[in-house]
């Protein structure tokens, strides 16, 4: 039975695999971030966490929404459609530029409002600057995002990857430099993390657009793109697809965030705990991000050639690697609950709170991979609108409830905040499931009566 899926595990991880070294890449970046910053002092380490809990938001969000082009372009790919193609990146052009110069207004409206959070004033103090340079990121980066993403539907899924590991050796290399002031370069601490991030984003950008101008095979899709394809209707159909997908994904990150303001309440310590956990599990996270991507661009392609046998066997072999890869690192985090946080520090209080939710952490790593899956087999479908209700149900309504009864009524800390994270995915894995069966039967009796 299970040699029926290798040929689909082989295109699956062919996709998939550069994805995952782009996502665990970022990871990897945010990780270092946290390192260095983390042995400046707990007080430092939170500081960036309260400003990255608050940010993540509006970068989630306006990442989801370009997310929303892949499967469009994917459909409109494999059925030679050079002209929608084309369309479809200009239209997703304008839609980024007013998306992204919206969300960074809205994100620098937030920052007066820091020192009315209940968190610590020396971590407020610290949190300010890096936010404001972390705001001044997100255009780039969301260009980056476009690129990405329009190639992503073509198929190609390395560009993105050799572009990202630059950048994140720069984003390091800087981070070194500018955080502890090495070679000359000025000691700036927090601020110097914030600056090497705003570097490293703006050469992704810039890198993108070199390669894609200076490859033929890929600037043939854009190179006759003129203002006339502007379409409203377009424009709109991207948005359609794109905010949704943005909404899904901000409903998770503001669970994220919101637990890690609760954190907050229970003092610098424990909220620094937490960001070593959130570190470690984002980092995880990224390999099934990875998987969910490729799942995306081989379902919106199958979905294009009304090929439902091999659309089924594609969502159902990224269910397998899924389940292989969040076991191993559901272990590892168990296992070396004590060990990871060394990584990040050597105070023994914050080494002592990150354990124990390494472990929670652990927990939850199959019901989030799980429910990462679903959310990407629906999103090649372009079903995205019912898998935000089922989102909000999940993530807000059970998981953010649950985690503050638990953590505040029921006096379990910071660990109760972690339980509220396993049920409430658990939840969401289940609901993205069944719907991704309902559809894929829905639309394959809708295509055998055309």
């Amino acid at each position: 039975m299970l040699k029926n899926y290798i040929p689909f595990y082989k295109n699956n991880l062919k996709i998939a695999l550069p994805i995952v070294l782009t996502q665990v890449g970022g990871g990897i970046v945010a990780l270092m971030d946290n390192v260095m910053v983390g042995h400046l002092g707990a007080v430092e380490l939170a500081s960036v966490a309260f400003a990255n809990s608050i940010f993540v938001l509006g970068q989630v969000f306006v990442m989801g929404a370009v997310m929303g082009l892949t499967p469009l372009v994917g459909q409109a790919f494999v059925q030679s459609d050079l002209e929608r193609v084309k369309a479809l990146f200009y239209n997703a052009l304008v839609f980024v530029c007013v998306l992204g110069l919206a969300v960074t207004l809205i994100l620098g409206l937030v920052y007066p409002f820091f020192d009315y959070m209940g968190q610590d004033t020396n971590v407020v103090r610290w949190a300010k600057p890096y936010f404001l340079l972390q705001v001044f990121s997100l255009l780039p980066l969301l260009f980056f995002c476009l690129f990405k993403q329009f190639l992503e539907g073509l198929g190609n899924t390395k560009v993105a990857m050799i572009i990202t590991l630059v950048a994140n050796i720069v984003n390091i290399v800087l981070n070194y430099l500018l955080i502890y002031g090495k070679f000359g370069f000025p000691y700036w601490g927090v601020v110097g993390a914030g600056v090497a991030t705003l570097i490293s984003r703006i050469l992704m950008a810039v890198g993108f657009f070199v390669y894609v101008r200076t490859n033929d095979s890929w600037w043939n899709y854009l190179k006759d793109i003129t203002i006339d394809l502007f379409q409203a209707r377009k424009v709109w159909t991207v948005a359609r697809v794109g905010m949704p997908i943005g909404g899904h994904m901000l409903l998770e990150c503001t669970a994220f965030a919101l637990s890690a303001i609760m954190v907050g309440w229970l003092g610098a310590v424990p909220l620094a705990g937490n960001q070593i956990a959130q570190n470690i599990s984002h980092l995880t996270f990224m390999l099934v991000v990875g998987i969910g991507s490729a799942t995306t661009i081989r379902v919106s392609h199958r979905l294009g050639e009304k090929n439902f046998y091999a659309l089924r066997m594609a969502g159902k072999a990224s269910v397998h690697l899924c389940l292989l890869t969040n076991t191993l690192m559901a272990i590892f985090m168990i296992v070396f609950s004590r060990q990871i946080p060394r990584i990040f520090t050597t105070d023994m209080a914050v080494i002592d709170a990150a354990a124990p939710l390494l472990v929670l952490a652990g927990l939850f790593q199959i019901s989030d991979g799980l429910q990462t899956v679903g959310a990407s087999i629906l999103r090649g479908l372009t079903d995205v609108k019912r898998p935000v209700i089922y989102a909000f149900i999940s993530y807000i309504c059970i998981n953010l409830p649950l985690g503050y009864l638990l953590a505040f009524k029921f006096h379990m800390g910071a660990s109760g905040v972690w339980i509220g994270f396993i049920v409430g995915l658990s939840i969401a894995a289940i609901l993205f499931h069944v719907r991704c069966n309902r559809q894929i039967n829905k639309l394959e009796k809708e295509m055998a009566h055309v």
